[in-house]
């Protein structure tokens, strides 16, 4: 035996459940209205290229010839045979590690020394000014200006008296990309760390030097925990983005000499446009996108255990 209530009585006799059950229909139509033109876009912009590239992969002679042919895993077979792949991956890691790596000691360098009470008012903008200035270039700019500077004739080897190239050598070609995508890439670790420092409240640092604490242990106890989320964070967005890094390397060594500093993006790319062999760079963008997840799935995994 059912038992109505006042309310439901009201329902029933004014339809006001019907009438709300409309109107929240049409703010859920309303907010998918929305988003259907971003939605759209995505589709267009990044999901069809991926599942196109990902089809690609599995055939061969696409593109060039009407009728290409599935081949199953033999691309991913034939790409994982070849050594230069490998010296690519090699490669890519070492760049990776060296650049992020730096970038993080050197970004929390100069941001420790910005945030400085040590400094005056005047120093910390100069200062700040100059260490932002390689955000400022653009990719292009970045590659011409160091391509100068370490030219066998240009201006660092006359302060060192050498005439070394720099860019050319099979010794030093890898390394000195790396230092100029590190010169390139640590502001944006500074400026994101040194917010982070600005936002610990001082209580922490003058609890810990009431307790004795000296300002090795400071920077241990009270910094480091407190920049923790940002430095994960910021690490693991560097690796995503260095891991990707093309234009700097193409328009520096372009992968040379004797493909030193070849990494999986140029490999990928002289696959594709220099040996026209699409169906290998497809395959080689695949295995690329699949390193990738893996860390941005850290990524997400970390941004949610945050929130």
């Amino acid at each position: 035996m059912s038992v109505r209530t006042p309310l439901d009585t009201e329902i029933i006799v004014t339809g006001v459940a019907p009438a709300r059950r409309r109107r929240q229909l049409r703010r859920t139509a309303e907010s998918y209205a929305f988003l259907s033109p971003t939605v759209l876009l995505l589709l267009v912009l990044m999901i069809v290229p991926i599942v196109m590239v990902i089809g690609y992969s599995f055939q061969d002679n696409v593109i060039l010839k009407k009728n290409s042919q599935f081949v199953g895993l033999s691309n991913f077979i034939e790409i994982l045979s070849d050594g230069g792949f490998w010296k690519a991956t090699g490669n890519t890691l070492v760049f990776t590690l060296v650049s992020v790596l730096a970038h993080l000691v050197l970004g929390l360098a100069f941001a420790m020394l910005l945030n400085s009470p040590l400094l005056s008012r005047v120093s910390r903008s100069v200062f700040r000014a100059i260490y932002v200035l390689p955000w400022l270039f653009t990719v292009a700019v970045i590659a011409v200006l160091w391509r100068m500077l370490l030219a066998p004739n240009g201006v660092i080897n006359f302060l060192l008296n050498t005439d070394i190239e720099w860019l050319a050598s099979p010794q030093l070609a890898l390394g000195t990309v790396t230092f100029i995508n590190i010169w390139a890439g640590y502001p944006f670790f500074m400026v994101s760390l040194l917010a982070g420092l600005q936002g610990i409240p001082s209580d922490l640092y003058e609890a810990a030097t009431v307790d004795g604490a000296n300002a090795r242990q400071r920077f241990w106890n009270v910094t480091i925990p407190q920049l923790r989320p940002i430095i994960v964070s910021l690490v693991l967005l560097d690796l995503i983005w260095t891991s990707q890094q093309f234009a700097l390397i193409w328009m520096t060594t372009g992968g040379g000499p004797i493909d030193v500093t070849e990494v999986l993006s140029t490999f990928t790319y002289k696959l594709a446009f220099a040996k026209y062999d699409f169906s290998l760079a497809a395959t080689s963008a695949v295995l690329v996108l699949l390193m990738s997840m893996i860390l941005a799935v850290f990524y997400v995994r970390h941004q949610k255990a945050r929130d």
